[in-house]
């Protein structure tokens, strides 16, 4: 009974985990298959920072949706609920919490990709300025 019951937790600790990304693998040959799916216009990147914190520096392809701005729900309302959505920030502290945003507002696929300046240097392409 307790085998079948660890059988059990690892599946469904495993089904839930596998459904986001992990970029500890290959980091980089994840960002180029996101980088791919962006150009194609088949996923979103959300830059939760605020304005001044996008314009000091952000991610090629991204569009900024400030978390703190007042229109946050607004925004996020105006994407299609049926494409994937890749958020980030400084952190990963305010991309975590839009992903209830994104939950309450009926996405399906919405993920975490953690803070800006990580992901820069795992090899995100970043937008020129």
């Amino acid at each position: 009974m307790k085998l079948y019951l660890l059988f059990a937790f690892c599946l469904l600790t495993t089904t839930l985990f596998a459904q986001q990304p992990s970029p500890s693998g290959n980091a980089n040959q994840d960002y180029k298959k996101l980088v791919q799916q962006l150009k194609k216009g088949e996923v979103y990147l959300i830059d939760v920072r605020t304005p001044e914190e996008y314009n000091e520096g952000n991610l090629e392809y991204s569009q900024n949706i400030d978390y703190k701005g007042g229109n946050f729900n607004d925004n996020l309302n105006k994407l299609d609920k049926k494409k994937p959505v890749y958020v980030y920030c400084r952190s990963g502290n305010r991309s975590g919490k839009s992903l209830d945003s994104l939950k309450a507002l009926g996405f399906s696929k919405y993920y975490n990709i953690g803070g800006f300046e990580n992901l820069k240097a795992e090899g995100m392409p970043v937008k020129k300025q």
